[in-house]
């Protein structure tokens, strides 16, 4: 296993982690237990950032831009459907 799977793998169970920290967070009634989450949610959210810096860092993590115009079309797909 290389350091991109490795990366790969961490990210997404960053990610995971980060779903239940959220639900967690909104459904507690006990606001220690909520503060509790909300502050593992705010540590995760920031080991996640990290992570994804990284992979980006190294072209690990790839971002396809969408141009404006294609953007645009499909705005204006949406809106005529309605």
């Amino acid at each position: 296993m290389n350091d991109q799977v490795l990366m790969d793998n961490y990210l997404l169970i960053l990610k995971s982690t980060v779903e239940v920290y959220v639900h967690g967070t909104l459904e507690s009634s006990n606001e220690e237990i909520r503060t509790l989450l909300k502050e593992s949610l705010d540590s995760t959210m920031t080991h996640q950032a990290n992570t994804y810096d990284e992979m980006t860092k190294y072209g690990w993590y790839q971002i396809n831009n969408i141009d404006k115009f294609a953007i645009n079309q499909i705005l204006n797909k949406l809106q005529s459907q309605n």
